[in-house]
């Protein structure tokens, strides 16, 4: 159905311009009843766009400053794989003072998800420790010695509690900052995992100790290598995941 699918948010609703920043989504502005609102279409099953308008109606719930799911019409909150929510205004971090700013609402996000099922079809990046495929993840695509840094660096982080991360809050393109509030959107790679993959900010603005920046920032670069294989930017992660010793 693609956009047609506007049609069930009621009869006041246009696209107005494509936004920029998605890559696995079409994301246009969108006006609804005379406001404007963003609409993002794409090939999401219905349980996880059922899993994530349901986190996002949580976090909201709670006070963080997300994108809101608008129901259509009839009360559901997407259709035919769109999503219509709310617009978030603001511009992204520049600074260490403001990444440091962003940490703050990762934290909250981390203790309000504490025991959130997993994403529908997703992995850990503990659960790959001895499962080879999760969603966009496919260990047996990569070289086996990949595999074996990605495994080595994920083993760290064994046994520690999980919750819902954000996924990729790193990029600036995935936050909204005002004077007032820190948005965080773009949750197209948020799941269920250990909270220090999402704490590997610039300028180490989250405050981790050295020993635990180590620990996150191996365990993130073979995140991003491994969802992302094998074009230049996974290459360029694996490339900082450290070599296995031999014994």
């Amino acid at each position: 159905m693609g956009w047609d699918a506007l049609a069930q948010w009621g009869d006041d609703v246009a696209r107005i311009e494509a936004l920029t920043g998605g890559v696995a989504n079409d994301v246009w502005s969108v006006r609804l009843d005379g406001r404007l609102v963003v609409g993002r279409l794409g090939r999401r099953s219905d349980a996880d766009l059922a899993w994530e308008t349901a986190l996002l109606r949580h976090l909201d719930r709670e006070g963080l400053t997300v994108p809101v799911p608008i129901p259509t019409t009839d009360g559901r909150l997407f259709a035919d794989g769109l999503v219509v929510m709310t617009f978030l205004d603001g511009g992204p971090p520049e600074t260490r003072a403001d990444w440091r700013r962003v940490a703050g609402p990762l934290r909250e996000l981390h203790r309000l998800t504490r025991g959130w099922p997993q994403r529908p079809g997703w992995r850990s990046s503990t659960d790959l420790l001895h499962a080879s495929t999760g969603t966009k993840i496919d260990l047996g695509a990569m070289p086996p010695e990949g595999v074996a840094r990605c495994r080595a660096a994920w083993a760290r982080l064994a046994g520690r509690p999980t919750c819902v991360v954000h996924g990729n809050p790193a990029n600036p393109g995935n936050v909204r900052m005002t004077a007032t509030s820190v948005a965080l959107i773009d949750w197209d790679e948020a799941h269920l995992d250990v909270p220090a993959l999402d704490l590997v900010l610039p300028g180490n603005a989250a405050g981790l100790e050295d020993d635990e920046h180590d620990i996150a920032a191996q365990a993130s670069a073979a995140w991003e290598a491994a969802v992302s294989w094998d074009d230049d930017y996974a290459v360029r992660r694996l490339a900082e995941v450290r070599p296995v010793r031999s014994p």
